[in-house]
């Protein structure tokens, strides 16, 4: 299996939304494998200068993830190359040849409603494909999930990262429904629109005590 970040062995955690450097710190130190940063507009958006402080900051062992949202190849890259990100998340409609255009892991989301087109999304070379609600208008973080029974790993060409709507709560339920490389999280773990750290921290062990 491809290794797009974390050790094998167990389900990898993502904490997305990063904004300063105490939530990712706090975030690393409860187990995170990898952080993400989004460059998209939206109420988590994090600029190029902000992330690179931030990432100055964290251990290597830990993947530095960008989100974009339909933004050229060229400008990715020169965000990559300024912030020093690990991993490329591509969250918009970018075409399967994109996946290709970057020295860095991809990892391709895609928007699940009430069904998934799998010969579709087989057509995309990335490192990974991340599942995420589809909500109207919304990107991400949405805070909603989708039905788990969708996705079917054995029929899916890369490592599943589920995401959409997980907390503390669900968490659980949702890896031994779908049996993911990793999941990923950023409003189930956020109190009032804000990172919550007891909640990553919670969040983060839900997850490791499932293997």
């Amino acid at each position: 299996m491809i290794e797009v970040f974390g050790l094998p062995g167990y389900t990898r955690v993502k904490i997305c939304g990063i904004r300063d450097e105490v939530t990712a710190m706090a975030a690393v130190s409860a187990g995170a494998d990898a952080l993400g940063f989004v460059f998209a507009p939206s109420k988590r958006m994090v600029t190029p200068e902000r992330a690179k402080e931030i990432i100055s900051v964290l251990p290597p062992f830990v993947a530095k993830v960008g989100v974009f949202v339909d933004s050229t190849a060229g400008d990715i890259r020169d965000v990559a190359g300024y912030v020093g990100l690990d991993v490329i998340q591509l969250h918009g409609k970018e075409p399967p040849e994109m996946c290709a255009e970057f020295s860095q892991k991809v990892i391709r989301a895609f928007r699940v409603g009430s069904t998934i087109n799998i010969d579709e999304i087989n057509l995309y070379s990335a490192d990974a494909y991340l599942f995420d609600t589809l909500v109207a208008g919304q990107q991400g973080g949405t805070g909603k999930t989708f039905d788990w029974r969708l996705i079917n790993i054995g029929s899916i060409a890369r490592p599943v990262i589920l995401a959409g709507g997980l907390n503390q709560d669900n968490v659980s339920q949702a890896i031994a429904a779908v049996r993911p490389y990793g999941v990923d999280v950023s409003s189930g773990v956020e109190t009032d629109g804000v990172k919550d750290l007891n909640k990553i921290s919670a969040f983060i062990r839900r997850v490791k005590s499932e293997g």
